[in-house]
């Protein structure tokens, strides 16, 4: 398993935000994460990739711990808005990713995709459109050549057309390597075009996770799984 959570908890003050999770994450999976906002989804992605301490249980990305997996490149992350320096060039972006990842960078594929998405090398990010800067910040991201890839609703903020582009190359480029990808959204559409397996978060537990058999009926799982969760709450 390339990711492995066990009872794993986060609570902030008096308040969970996450309880009792347990996930196994195949190698070359492209998992969805699915909730409502609040669920829980950010914080047990920001345990996966070392931002926030765990109050209590385990994660283990790559056979170790989250720290270890972040420092070794071998995870990309694209964070909620796909952050990007405004001030800087798309060049100077592919540069940064360089200097960061001089052992795995990948800068060959780097500028031919930059170069195939027609981003000008000489434009500075802040003047790029929410769909060029959300593609900037997965091109980074896959130029690592990450064995996992964490995307926190990157795409959120997108017209339908960019955000369909961005989660066609995502799914292209993560087949092309066998990178593993964890996707959260709140869309149920996106998980059904893009992903293999479906996680259910909802008041802060895992409601459900298995494989995605039939991509036409998920949203009704999805309700439905979310209506029972309503329900004990």
């Amino acid at each position: 398993m390339i990711l492995e959570t066990e009872a794993l908890a986060k609570r902030y003050r008096r308040r969970w935000a996450l309880r009792d999770c347990t996930l196994a994450v195949p190698d070359g999976a492209i998992v969805g994460l699915v909730g409502p906002n609040g669920a829980g989804k950010t914080t047990l992605l920001h345990l996966i990739v070392g931002l926030l301490p765990p109050t209590a249980g385990a994660v283990r990305v790559l056979g170790g711990t989250p720290d270890a997996a972040m420092r070794s490149g071998r995870v990309g992350f694209v964070a909620q808005d796909a952050p990007t320096y405004a001030g800087l060039t798309v060049a100077d972006h592919l540069r940064l990713g360089a200097g960061l990842n001089p052992r795995r960078w990948d800068a060959a594929a780097a500028r031919q995709r930059v170069d195939r998405l027609g981003l000008p090398p000489g434009q500075r990010a802040g003047r790029l459109s929410g769909g060029q800067r959300a593609q900037l910040a997965l091109t980074i991201a896959l130029s690592k050549r990450p064995d996992l890839l964490v995307l926190d609703e990157p795409a959120a903020s997108l017209d339908p057309l960019a955000r369909r582009a961005f989660l066609d190359e995502t799914v292209a480029a993560t087949t092309a390597t066998g990178t593993a990808a964890l996707l959260s959204t709140h869309l149920v559409a996106d998980v059904a075009y893009t992903c293999t397996h479906l996680v259910v978060v909802a008041s802060g537990r895992i409601r459900l996770a298995e494989p995605i058999t039939d991509p036409a009926g998920l949203e009704r799982v999805v309700l439905d799984e979310l209506g029972r969760a309503e329900e004990i709450a």
